[in-house]
């Protein structure tokens, strides 16, 4: 049982037994301060500024000092302005101070205008870097007047700017009945310091309550509380309403999340509701009200009662650069989920586990993200297993995830820092490091403890985890000392985890070992790819394809059969791929897991009939899931093309996907 100290001179400490572990970051001041204490005593003054500096021990990606304070609530009065396309108003912060002699609280912002700062009703000098820290953003430095009192509260007027990495705002005519305009947020997994300034981190929870006026309906990630106080618009500009929210439970500032809108709601269940635009409303409820509310029951099962009162999902607009995001009480939905035949909700349930893993027990830092992702990928393959009663569903929702996992491997390189399951994220964006790679390999460790420690009981101890931290943070460390703790008294399971190779699984870039994942389900799959290659060798025995030979697939089996002729060792040749569309209808579903695979499928056997279409599809979603693959086989066969693409969708592309596809195009095709 051995760990390791990390230190943000990178420097590392012998290993040391897990009980004396704890992981601390220290600025490089600091280290300078270590090298001056190796020659002689540092004076005071050196102690104390060291002291001051110090970074709490988890997170590397805040500019914060929240070691010296934290927030403990946090109150957003915001005007929504799609005019000026910006949020202004006041964020009040209650923070606990927890270093006596601290005189400055340091926070996060990023693109922030700051007008002024008060301590109740008295001004306070702060000072708004104006120079960033990449990619961290420029700190606010507020100095804080002394008192004996252990909680501060301090309002700060502040308003986004054009830059806000946050939002997205959409004009009319990108919406989908071209009537109003439409914002929503994106915070995680830094943004939220482009909204207010805070500390952005998720190593601090706070409460939340919202104050949104806006002259079009409002949602954030909080019940709703209160009447609607209605403002008359001035200069015939139309009135607002002030939308009120409230959020009880502690949650990361990465799950800050409003939008506004012409926005419409129908129930999908006793305790749930979806939200979107008017005219997509009854094809959302129809794809959601079969499942929802047997996720949830299934879940509870699994874990413990859902938490959040009501769980809610908002479909946003195709430019919502995830397949879901877990905002509490309103997961926010990209529409590809919606695909008319209720094969992609598989969506919603790795959403709602999030209710557990993620917004009730957070990761304490983006380096502990497979914490977060490996666990709900965890739990929404055993929801599948509950609902279909049968874990070959799990193993055969797995067997699409390894594929998931191979893809960002091979993107990244197996050395590739990104590709351990506790990367460092010292000076990095922890977007760049966004893969598949904490989902997947995250699952496949905690499959792998499943299946070393019995499931009967593992499954006693997945309830004990989530109620050990629930509303904290936690790190990998905390995870592997509980997990010992709780079967410390089984001597058989205590010496099957001592034997375990925990250093390997933390810290080992590339694949984990592959699971002997049941392929019942894939198999047919497999199969009928044969079929296909053997077809484009001419040695198919006279063999013919037929819509027959998918009619009993599910989406997953197609995407599977996909997917396995993408990593075939024979690419096909054009003419097939034109033959499988038309046999199978590939390229007019409207289900964009097929088509997006479909596409790539095309691009690799470099036919040209694919070329437009791809490029079609790339100006009508968002969702990263299937920019990043068709965008990058499109790059490969013609960049002109690509960068036309780009050129075209880049204003109306999330900030967080613009960013993504504009670093591609610079790194340029990799074949």
């Amino acid at each position: 049982m051995t760990t390791v100290f990390s230190f943000r001179c990178t420097f590392r400490l012998p290993k040391i037994a897990l009980a004396q572990h704890s992981r601390t970051f220290i600025s490089h001041s600091t280290c300078r301060a270590f090298s001056a204490m190796a020659i002689r005593p540092a004076p005071e003054f050196v102690a104390k500024e060291t002291a001051a500096n110090i970074h709490q021990p988890r997170d590397p990606n805040t500019l914060s000092n929240y070691n010296a304070f934290r927030t403990k609530h946090t109150e957003a009065d915001f005007e929504i302005d799609f005019n000026a396309k910006r949020l202004k108003g006041t964020v009040h912060l209650t923070l606990e101070k927890l270093v006596k002699d601290a005189s400055k609280v340091i926070l996060d912002s990023s693109y922030l205008e700051v007008f002024g700062v008060k301590a109740g009703a008295r001004e306070l000098k702060y000072d708004l870097s104006t120079s960033r820290v990449e990619p961290y953003g420029s700190p606010l430095s507020i100095g804080v007047p002394e008192t004996d009192s252990s909680e501060l509260k301090l309002s700060i007027d502040v308003a986004t700017t054009k830059d806000c990495t946050a939002l997205q705002w959409l004009t009319p005519a990108q919406t989908s009945n071209k009537k109003h305009p439409y914002m929503f947020s994106q915070c995680q997994a830094i943004h939220a310091r482009s909204l207010f300034p805070c500390q952005d981190t998720p190593d601090v929870k706070s409460t939340y309550t919202f104050n949104l006026r806006s002259p079009l309906p409002v949602l954030a990630s909080g019940l709703p509380t209160g009447p609607r106080d209605f403002k008359p618009g001035q200069n015939g500009e139309p009135g607002t309403l002030l939308y009120t929210f409230h959020q009880a439970i502690p949650m990361p500032s990465y799950l800050f999340a409003i939008a506004s809108g012409d926005l419409a709601s129908a129930s999908i269940g006793p305790r749930s509701t979806v939200w979107t635009g008017p005219e997509e409303l009854n094809a959302s409820q129809w794809e959601f009200e079969k499942d929802t509310e047997p996720y949830i029951q299934a879940a509870e099962k699994i874990v413990y009662p859902y938490a959040w009162t009501t769980y809610n999902v908002l479909v946003l607009p195709p430019s919502f650069p995830y397949g879901g995001m877990e905002n509490p009480v309103y997961t926010f939905a990209t529409p590809t989920v919606v695909s008319g035949d209720r094969q992609n909700v598989d969506v919603i349930a790795h959403e709602l586990s999030h209710s557990w893993s993620g917004n009730l027990v957070s990761n304490a830092s983006w380096e502990h993200f497979w914490l977060n992702e490996g666990w709900t990928t965890y739990l929404e393959r055993r929801i599948q297993a509950a609902i279909h009663g049968s874990d070959k569903h799990r193993d055969f929702s797995a067997i699409i995830g390894w594929k998931a996992l191979s893809d960002s491997i091979k993107q990244y390189g197996e050395d590739h820092e990104f590709t351990k399951l506790i990367p460092d994220l010292k000076g990095q964006d922890p977007d760049d490091a966004f893969s598949s790679i904490p989902y997947e390999k995250g699952f496949t460790f905690l499959y792998h403890l499943e299946k070393l420690i019995g499931k009967v009981k593992w499954d006693k101890f997945i309830p004990h985890y989530f109620t050990a931290f629930k509303e904290k943070s936690v790190d990998s460390y905390e995870f592997k000392a509980t997990l010992l703790s709780f079967f410390a008294g089984d001597a058989e399971v205590s010496k099957k985890l001592e034997n375990l190779d925990w250093d390997t699984w933390f810290y080992k870039p590339g694949f984990p070992p592959k699971p002997d994942f049941d392929t019942e389900l894939a198999d047919q799959c497999y199969e009928l790819a044969k079929k296909w290659e053997a077809l484009n060798e001419s040695k198919a025995d006279n063999w013919e394809p037929s819509p027959a030979n998918i009619n009993m697939f599910t989406s997953n089996q197609s995407v599977v059969f996909l997917e396995t002729l993408q990593s075939s060792q024979t690419t096909l040749k054009p003419d097939l791929i034109d033959l499988m569309g038309k046999t199978y209808g590939f390229a007019q579903s409207k289900n964009v897991e097929l088509v997006s695979r479909y596409y790539v499928l095309g691009l690799q056997a470099r036919d040209e009939k694919v070329y437009a279409p791809a490029a079609e599809l790339l100006g009508r979603i968002g969702r990263m899931k299937f920019v990043r693959p068709v965008f990058r086989e499109l790059m490969k066969c013609d960049m002109g093309l690509a960068q036309k693409v780009y050129d075209a969708n880049k204003e109306t592309w999330h900030p967080i996907c613009r960013d993504m596809v504009r670093k591609m195009l610079e790194k340029g095709p990799k074949e």
